[in-house]
């Protein structure tokens, strides 16, 4: 099957652009920022713009719920070359926090699906989160942030862990004087934005760059949504087919391609054993019937990032699907009222429907566009899991 599959596997990746020498280049240059857009882009009008097979599908609904021929939804792009590699440096750098010792890669590690595998993040001195750091993968098409949807855009977002004081417990104006104290950092940031002040605006947009990069849409289920149909296990076809049916009614919030309506859901997923209710959106909003309620996450890449929920309750892909078809309400505790989401219902899946759904799950594993893991970064700190694993 390897075999068989390979020139189908070339073309499509030629095609979205994975043979781009941005893949595969060497840093020859000492802190030379690369002028070749990443894999997945092509550079117009000076800026990278993605390539993909679902840039020619209009409609977000035009197939139906969960159809093969949906679009995506708008990507943020046209950020330059140079300012995508800053951000990649950034992105790895420890001296982003105070202590030197963390990175954004610290929660966010390419080897684990850009998470970190665990089921509350680990702050500076050990406190363990309430919440998973979710994936970065395909993170520049959602119009909000975090679990509780609080930020608006990866700007906003990114100065939550940058300057709280139990995550990177850095503050504006010392990232901002350790930047441009640096011997590095100066002349690169002029290579990305022209000679103009170094500013912690420039330092969000390289950061927003990198991370709007992140591209996954060349999994087998890409190809075979895209007509090679040949890709796909019988299996993995049922698998699918669960998923998109009315039944089961996963892709009424998992919505194909981007494996999200970016919707808040409140489905009652139990918290782990001993912790208190997270109120989710509704300490945001002040909504009762928001109580509980999370952001609808991407099944991108899932496979990679277990354990799964909010809170890491489920530690394997079985157990999270197994939670839908336990009958609405059966994981909420006596006297919590939820207003959960009207999708949470009773499907009654049979065992083999839920191995099908795994299965189906796995497919949507692709890390082809992984960008370079720098070795060394500009501060001359050790960078942070830049170690990267192939499954």
């Amino acid at each position: 099957m390897r075999d068989k599959l390979a020139p189908v596997v070339l073309w499509f990746c030629a095609f979205s652009g994975i043979l781009s020498s941005a893949v595969v280049q060497s840093e020859t240059h000492e802190w030379a920022l690369s002028e070749v857009c990443p894999a997945g882009f092509q550079e117009r009008e000076g800026g990278c713009y993605l390539q993909s097979f679902y840039s020619g599908y209009k409609s977000l609904r035009e197939s139906g719920v969960g159809g093969l021929k949906t679009g995506l939804p708008a990507l943020r792009e046209g950020f330059s070359a140079q300012q995508i590699d800053l951000g990649r440096l950034l992105f790895f750098d420890p001296l982003l926090s105070v202590d030197g010792d963390m990175a954004c890669s610290s929660c966010h590690q390419p080897a684990r699906g850009f998470s970190d595998g665990l089921g509350g993040s680990v702050g500076r001195h050990g406190e363990v989160m309430t919440r998973s750091a979710p994936t970065l993968w395909n993170v520049g098409f959602l119009r909000e942030l975090f679990w509780d949807a609080r930020a608006d855009s990866l700007e906003e977002q990114m100065q939550g862990p940058l300057f709280s004081s139990i995550e990177m417990a850095n503050t504006p104006e010392n990232l901002l004087a350790s930047l441009q104290q640096d011997a590095n950092y100066p002349a690169l940031f002029a290579q990305a934005f022209g000679e103009k002040p170094l500013s912690l605006e420039q330092v969000y947009t390289a950061l927003t760059a990198f991370e709007s990069s992140l591209v996954s849409l060349s999994s087998r289920y890409d190809l075979y949504a895209n007509g090679f149909h040949e890709v796909l296990t019988q299996t993995e076809i049922e698998g699918m087919n669960v998923f998109r049916s009315f039944v089961a009614r996963c892709a009424e919030c998992h919505t194909p391609p981007a494996f999200t309506n970016q919707q808040i859901a409140v489905i009652g997923t139990p918290e782990l054993e001993g912790m208190p209710r997270d109120p989710g959106v509704q300490a945001i909003t002040g909504d009762a019937s928001q109580r509980g309620g999370f952001r609808v996450p991407t099944l991108r890449n899932i496979e990679l990032t277990a354990p799964y929920m909010h809170s890491g309750r489920f530690k394997t892909l079985r157990d999270a699907v197994a939670f839908y078809t336990g009958g609405r309400g059966h994981a909420v505790p006596e006297g919590e009222h939820l207003s959960l989401h009207w999708h949470i219902w009773e499907p009654d899946l049979a065992d083999h429907e839920l191995d099908l759904l795994v299965a189906f799950l796995k497919t949507l594993t692709d890390q082809s566009f992984m960008p370079v893991l720098p070795q060394k970064v500009p501060s001359g700190l050790k960078p942070v899991a830049t170690e990267f694993l192939t499954y």
